[in-house]
């Protein structure tokens, strides 16, 4: 399209304004300040040189057709609300006043429907809002067809594009519907919450509570098997390696207590020679270290009883039992943290404490712990 057009205002001169569209010497502020919202929006139309091809008009307001249009609006509206919180419900509440929520493999009903209930919950409100965008685009606004050529702007055009904006959202009819305007502010707030709830995973400090400082073993907790049955001195035979767990609920699948009972044979006792500070930690002949290597945190699970030396599978690291579990070989470079236990009045072993030390991979705010 020409831009030289004559433009109304311009006190019928055939020369063209500038390239930005209205002028400012055409209407001063005080012309524009006392035009009408509706009067300012044709005003800009005229100037911006856009064309109108074809005008829709919407739903008389207060037609039974304009009724029934804001009312399934609503509904789509309120239920993209209702499943957007049920949606916090299932997240927020789980492990509150919901039960909690656990990945492992033949889990409860809820940890196994948890995910796929978020997946649901969240998809169903994104669903029915989209739905109710369209219902409402459709049914409700008034469609127009117009072109328009592109220009700079100025204070002419900022005046005039508010008034447009205003005046659609006039011809949207929310002001005057306020059940759709009330509904459609529900679920925004309930689909902003959706959104950004899971956010609180990434901004939420991890050590809250210590956990890579600590496990569950704590003083008077008793060692069990894998299958729940506590030990006594003289269960297991010397040069033997039992891994134990803590006497917990779930314990036995808590992969930091994982423990390694070991009785050392005659000639191991006598020359072993304990950590500073940790002489005390054996009960007679049995010491116990965590089975997470402090390499790479895989299980050292392999114990050569003739050499006293603990191995750990994935990266050849190697510590001597004899010698507080100090490493003497591979990649590794702390010792594996004893356990210190003792009997209770049953004879049955329990912790004397929780290790003193972070169990598994060394880290790098390891010593602040």
């Amino acid at each position: 399209m020409s831009t030289t057009d004559k433009h109304p205002g311009s006190a019928g001169s055939d020369t063209a304004g500038p390239a930005h569209g209205g002028p400012d010497d055409d209407y001063s502020p005080a012309q524009l300040a006392a035009m009408d919202r509706t009067e300012l929006d044709r005003l800009g139309a005229r100037y911006d040189g856009v064309e109108v091809l074809h005008v829709e008009p919407g739903p008389v307001p207060g037609s039974a057709v304009e009724k029934q249009a804001t009312r399934q609006v609503t509904m789509w509206f309120a239920l993209g609300a209702i499943f957007a919180v049920a949606f916090l419900v299932v997240y927020a509440g789980s492990g509150w006043f919901l039960p909690s929520w656990e990945w492992e493999v033949g889990a409860d009903a809820w940890s196994a429907f948890f995910t796929p209930l978020l997946g649901l919950t969240m998809g169903l409100s994104l669903l029915c809002i989209g739905i109710g965008l369209v219902q409402y685009v459709k049914k409700l606004l008034p469609h127009e067809t117009a072109v328009q050529d592109k220009h700079d702007g100025s204070h002419f055009d900022r005046v005039t594009t508010g008034a447009t904006l205003m005046s659609g959202l006039d011809k949207s009819g929310l002001p005057r519907r306020k059940l759709l305007l009330g509904t459609l502010g529900a679920m925004g707030a309930a689909a902003g919450a959706m959104i950004i709830a899971p956010l609180g995973g990434l901004i939420k400090n991890p050590n809250t509570g210590n956990p890579l400082g600590t496990t569950s073993w704590a003083e008077g907790v008793r060692l069990l098997r894998d299958d729940g049955t506590p030990i006594r001195p003289g269960d297991q035979q010397p040069g033997s390696l039992e891994t134990v767990f803590p006497a917990v609920e779930g314990g036995n699948r808590q992969a930091d207590a994982a423990t390694m009972l070991i009785r050392l044979r005659p000639e191991q006792q006598l020359s072993d020679e304990p950590r500073e500070g940790q002489a005390d930690f054996s009960y007679g002949d049995y010491v116990a270290y965590s089975k997470i290597c402090t390499h790479a945190g895989c299980p050292v699970s392999l114990y050569e009883q003739e050499t006293g030396r603990i191995l750990c599978p994935c990266h050849q690291s190697q510590f001597l039992v004899t010698a507080g579990a100090k490493p003497v070989f591979g990649p590794a470079t702390r010792a594996l943290p004893q356990l210190p236990i003792t009997v209770d009045d049953e004879g049955y072993f329990v912790a004397r404490s929780d290790y003193i030390e972070a169990v598994g991979p060394t880290y790098w705010n390891r010593e602040r712990i």
